[in-house]
């Protein structure tokens, strides 16, 4: 049994995570913005708290994760503020990475996207730009850090009912590569029980290979 801290504990894929881990007798601690938001985090078997990570500083977040043997990064902006998402995005996932080096709390895992490149192509005029740019930032800048972390990269997300089955490596990122959130639910509860995930950035979506043996493969 492990202590393991969601950042961003109210979106849709963390909802689905502290379930997970939770029914797997996991310790969960769910961080969550907004005060009325707690009652959902509740329900998943995790235990709720507020946190502000955006006007956090890396001390507070420090403090907030200390004694925790795991951290997740599932938060965001939502979009359509740049300056938010630049501040979420990038800026409070890296002061967390930061915290968790501090709290020494080695394992962290990072859901992203599939593309979160420098080279992301994404034109300066696409309103998707400041969260490819932000994303992008904080993926190097967790690859250039001291801790345990995992990348993960899901396809185009959409609200299907979880299969447990997936395909790593896919070739071309778009409405193509449709991965359920339950499913990134899935591969980020599984790889912070496999080890050999460790310092990899895995891309994925739903395919037809189960989640562990697709993790696991080569």
């Amino acid at each position: 049994m492990s202590r393991i801290a969601i950042i961003g504990g109210h979106g849709k894929v963390a909802l689905h995570l502290s379930r997970i881990l939770s029914d797997e007798g996991h310790d969960v601690t769910s961080f969550v913005r907004n005060p009325d938001h707690v009652t959902d985090v509740t329900a998943t078997g995790a235990v709720p708290e507020v946190l502000d990570v955006e006007n956090s500083t890396t001390a507070e977040l420090a403090q907030a994760l200390t004694g925790h043997d795991a951290v997740v990064w599932s938060a965001g902006a939502g979009g359509g503020d740049l300056a938010r998402t630049y501040a979420v995005d990038r800026d409070a996932a890296i002061r967390s990475m930061d915290a968790a080096e501090a709290a020494g709390v080695k394992r962290y895992v990072m859901v992203s996207y599939l593309g979160a490149a420098a080279d992301h192509g994404v034109p300066e005029d696409n309103p998707f730009f400041a969260y490819a740019e932000a994303k992008a930032a904080a993926d190097d800048y967790l690859r250039g850090k001291g801790l345990d972390w995992t990348v993960l990269g899901p396809g185009a997300l959409t609200d299907e009912p979880a299969t447990g089955q997936i395909e790593t490596d896919p070739a071309n990122p778009g409405d193509g590569t449709r991965t359920s959130r339950a499913n990134v639910a899935l591969v980020t509860a599984a790889v912070l029980e496999l080890p050999e995930t460790i310092h990899r950035t895995i891309t994925f979506k739903d395919g037809t290979e189960d989640v562990v043996d697709a993790l696991t493969a080569g």
